[in-house]
């Protein structure tokens, strides 16, 4: 089992940039497909963007296509959320999520499909 560590939250003014971390231990997170997610309060979790396991596929939820970039670095088992031209509604708990990936290029955005998850960080955004 893999256990997910983020980091990179805090208080940003909007147009600035974040960079949001994802450490795993445990297990090697190469054999994982891993996701971000976001919720605000009082909102359903939402998908951000996920990569595959071997880093060759991404996605991007269309309100973060363009400002945001999902990574990752197999070797550091680490995967990370660039964050650019943050807007106020961006403002949310982010968490990091991992499932077991059967194949390379195999990715999902349904929070269900992820069995492990982090304790989340906090992103503030102000106007």
């Amino acid at each position: 089992q893999v256990q997910l560590v983020e980091s990179g939250g805090g208080l940003v003014q909007a147009g600035g940039s974040l960079r949001l971390s994802c450490a795993a231990s445990g297990r090697t997170i190469s054999s994982y497909g891993v996701a971000w997610f976001r919720q605000a309060p009082g909102k359903e979790r939402e998908f951000v963007a996920c990569i595959s396991r071997s880093g060759g596929s991404t996605g991007h939820a269309n309100s973060v296509k363009d400002r945001f970039t999902i990574s990752r670095d197999n070797a550091k088992n680490t995967v990370s959320l660039q964050m650019n031209t943050l807007k106020p509604e961006d403002t949310a708990v982010y968490y990091c999520a991992a499932r077991g990936a059967s194949s390379d290029d195999e990715m999902d955005t349904r929070p269900p499909m992820y069995d492990y998850w982090g304790q989340g960080t906090q992103v503030i955004v102000s106007s």
